[in-house]
């Protein structure tokens, strides 16, 4: 792994008329890695994430990229540099089949017209290299299970090569089977020496593929924690701000010496 990071944020704040929503905020992210950002509701994840997809800049701090420091104003700002940005609601197109979506706003065209079949050429082409699974590029995106419609999703912010892929709640409100085809695509992001920022509320998705776990409280960090070395526990008392509650309670019941009964 390289010691450059690809990103890497620097007491980034940004505020909301009284309300201080990011407070002196750092993160790293390398390349070939997983870093899931967590937190509460409110902790600041959305609005870290606007500031490095140029949604919403950041009012104070700065933002390296790999290693020279960069100015995101706006989306676009963000896309040239590489970094790109799929967030909850997905923003598929339902009544287009899969190659209009992979292709929309960028569509390819060849005198003056659309060109259909290299389209359908490339969209199979990129979604085999991501090892996708889909019934036929050519059936409307509605007919997709939510696990697909992720992963076209995905595949579309592939289309302009980027450096970084951040990655918003993407198992959100999908079934076991569907949850693991989008989590086995995080890994081949990896594989492919991306480095990906995946928000999450699901810690055993993010025991599954994350390599580090950065935490927000408030606004602020606290703590960035090894997966391979961290407890589940540690990263929840991390984010609720107390080392008791019922995880960590039933973890200790479990680790207790049982007594027998008397006879």
């Amino acid at each position: 792994m390289s010691t450059t990071p690809v990103l890497a944020l620097r007491g980034v704040s940004k505020r909301f008329g009284a309300v201080q929503a990011l407070t002196d905020v750092d993160l790293e992210v390398h390349a070939g890695e997983v870093v899931a950002l967590v937190g509460d509701n409110g902790a600041g994840k959305s609005t870290l994430v606007k500031a490095i997809a140029g949604v919403g800049p950041a009012d104070a701090g700065e933002l390296l990229w790999q290693g020279v420091p960069a100015r995101v104003g706006r989306p676009h700002d963000a896309q040239d540099l590489g970094i790109a940005t799929v967030y909850q609601d997905l923003a598929l197109c339902d009544n287009l089949d899969v190659v209009g979506n992979l292709f929309l706003g960028r569509e390819l065209k060849r005198s003056g017209v659309l060109d259909e079949v290299e389209m359908e050429r490339r969209s199979r082409e990129l979604l085999a290299t991501l090892s996708i699974r889909i019934p036929s590029v050519r059936i409307p995106v509605a007919s997709l299970s939510g696990g697909q419609r992720q992963t076209v999703a995905i595949a579309r912010s592939m289309l302009g090569e980027p450096r970084l892929v951040i990655l918003d709640e993407p198992t959100a409100a999908l079934g076991v089977e569907q949850t693991a085809q989008v989590l086995d695509l995080v890994e081949r992001l990896r594989e492919r020496g991306l480095a990906v920022v995946l928000i999450s509320h699901n810690m055993a998705d993010v025991k599954a593929v994350a390599d580090q776990v950065a935490v927000l409280r408030l606004g602020r960090n606290n703590g960035v924690f090894d997966v391979a070395t961290t407890s589940q526990e540690e990263v929840i008392a991390a984010i609720t701000g107390a080392t008791d509650n019922a995880v960590t309670r039933r973890r200790a019941r479990s680790t207790e010496p049982k007594t027998e009964a008397p006879q």
